[in-house]
């Protein structure tokens, strides 16, 4: 178990691939991105969802990149492919973990977009990508665009299209200044 946890602990230290290809240097972790995700789930979440199913599905989302690291479509792996190796590596995570069996359901039903909470961090997932885009274009003046496209091409719910709007207009005052 110990092993296992420290394994997991590791994700603290796994800068997020996407900001290293663009020249981000010192690069957010997948931890802290997980911990952007559960403040936003804390900040949107409509009062109708289940909290603590949404907080799980925001820590726990990313947690098998601590093994096969953080792909990107820039790293040509298949969808299907990239799914597979990250089900192995949750597989063999949780089986050492208390409630293992558990975290494993909850990461498969997030994987599925089973139920209104996981869709919802999905999107909440590209929200945390685009302040951190928006706020990494502000302090080195890297082009960030790509991001914020990729991440509003999914919003749906009316407060994250509405957050979207807002990051787009710092954006443009960022750039008439």
């Amino acid at each position: 178990m110990i092993d296992a946890l420290l394994e997991a602990w590791g994700l603290k230290a796994l800068p997020r691939t996407g900001w290293g290809l663009r020249g981000i240097e010192n690069a957010e972790s997948v931890a802290a991105h997980s911990w952007g995700i559960a403040t936003l789930v804390l900040i949107f979440l409509p009062e109708d969802l289940d909290t603590g199913r949404a907080l799980t599905y925001a820590t726990l989302h990313d947690l098998a990149e601590v093994r096969v690291g953080d792909l990107t479509p820039a790293d040509g792996v298949p969808a299907a492919v990239k799914h597979l190796r990250e089900r192995d590596a949750m597989i063999e995570l949780c089986a050492a973990l208390p409630r293992g069996a558990h975290l494993l359901s909850t990461w498969d039903a997030y994987e599925a977009q089973s139920d209104p909470e996981a869709r919802f961090v999905r999107q909440l997932d590209r929200l945390d990508m685009a302040l951190q885009a928006l706020l990494y274009e502000r302090n080195t003046g890297v082009d960030t665009g790509e991001f914020l496209d990729s991440a509003e091409s999914v919003m749906q719910h009316p407060a994250l299209v509405d957050a979207m709007a807002a990051i787009r207009e710092a954006r443009s005052e960022n750039a008439q200044q």
